[in-house]
This record gives structure tokens, sequence and C-alpha cells, in this order.
């Protein structure tokens, strides 16, 4: 919810959308309609939506805001790579990556704001954890990094890796929710074979992935082959360490 006390209204799936225009005695056929505005548009406004109607622009804009990720500094590197801070719709600052390689263009891109894991080889991990980001962010960071593969590189982007500030795991349905936006026709249409979720090693959540049957890549940051070594730098081990892994 933002300041002004509205709804993020691309928390509401299609399914969702469609009950807000129930409500609203609104024809629900504009709900695939918002919905592409939302995310394959990515429109940052109601009155941007050309083809909904003015009465029902006023009604949304009443209620609901459309959260904003504001590009506002970027590092370019020798090789291409590309770093970029993110400013989120409260302000707060997160990281993304464009990774140009010959056969790949990949996006490195945040899943929270800080870090509870403290990790001790990781500059997020001495930030203490603000808040999960929603999936619209998480996914906003990839539309804005594909944008600049094309203005870069001319190409799109081939991959994406949830390897940048954060822990995934800890935040698990936004990250499932983004991920589905992401591989979703009415989204980037991504094959899951490009997309990896990195992990410091949650057991638990691990074991979700599994029972959800999740078809995305899932990549295990270890940084150490034994327990003694993995402790001192991984707090996470003493509760997730190696043989439960």
């Amino acid at each position: 919810m933002s300041s002004e006390g509205k709804l993020n209204i691309r928390e509401f799936d299609l399914e969702g959308l469609k009950k807000i225009l129930v409500g609203f005695d609104e024809p629900t056929y504009r709900a695939k309609q918002i919905h592409q505005w939302l995310w394959i548009k990515n429109v940052r406004s109601f009155s941007s939506m050309l083809n909904i109607p003015k009465a029902l622009v006023t009604k949304l804009d009443e209620q609901y805001f459309i959260p904003s990720l504001d590009q506002i500094r970027v590092q370019l590197s020798a090789d291409g790579t590309i770093k970029s801070g993110f400013k989120l719709y409260d302000s707060k600052i997160v990281e993304g990556v464009l990774i140009p390689q010959t056969k790949r263009m990949t996006a490195c891109i945040s899943s929270q704001v800080g870090c509870s894991l403290t990790c001790k080889f990781c500059a997020t991990g001495r930030m203490k954890q603000m808040r999960n980001l929603t999936a619209d962010e998480m996914y906003d960071q990839v539309m804005a990094i594909n944008k600049q593969a094309l203005e870069h590189n001319n190409r799109h982007l081939s991959n994406v890796v949830y390897m940048g500030m954060g822990e995934p795991l800890l935040n698990y349905k936004e990250v499932m929710r983004s991920i589905d936006m992401l591989m979703s026709k009415d989204g980037m249409g991504m094959s899951p074979r490009r997309i990896t979720l990195s992990t410091a090693g949650i057991a638990k959540m691990i074991h979700k992935m599994g029972e959800d049957k999740v078809k995305f890549n899932l990549a295990l940051s270890l940084h150490a082959a034994n327990d003694k070594k993995r402790n001192e730098i991984m707090p996470i081990n003493e509760s997730n360490n190696l043989r439960v892994l």
C-alpha cells in the first residue's frame, strides 16, 4: 500500500482484476486489457491506458496505484557489463546488472532490499534486511535491463538470474510469482530453462520447490567445500549445512 492509502494494482492477477471490475460494475473483458498495459506495455499511469474509458480510469486512479521503478544510476564497465541502481516507489534502492556475452544476454536481479543472511563475502550482507521485493518490482528490473540490452547491444535478454541483493527463497511467494510472469505469454514469455534462482541454501524451501515442481534452474551458492569453512563465511550453514543440503 502506498503512502496515499491506495493498493498496488500489480499485486492482482487476471482473476483479481476481474473481481475489481465486477466491484466497479464494469465488463470483465477489460481485465485483459489492463493486464497487458501493466505487464507487457509497462505503463506507469492509468491515463496511459488508451483503450480504457476515462470513467474507469478515474475509478482505478482513486483506489489503486501503479508502482514505479526508476533507474537512478548506471555504471558501465569496459567489458560491457552495466550495473544499475533502481529506486523503488518507497525510495529504497536495489541493484540489477546486465551481463552481455557472445551467446547470452543475462539480467542479474535483486529479490530483497538488504539481506538477513550476513554472508561475509557479500556487501548486501552488511545491510540490514529492510523488506522483500514484490513480484512487479522484480519483473520491472528485468524489463529495464532488457531495454538496456536493446539500447547497448541490439539484443533482447536471453537469461535471468536471481543472484542480486537478497535471498530469493526467503521471499518465496513473490519470487515465484515474478518467475511465473516472466514465463507467461502475458508477460515476457521466457523459457524456464533461461531462468536461474541462486540460493545460499534454505533446505526446507528447496524441498518446497520440488513439491511445487518448478521448471526453472536452481543454483546453490556453496563457497566452501566443508562445513568448518562454510560456517565461518556463511552463518546460514549452521542450520543448513552441507549434509542437509
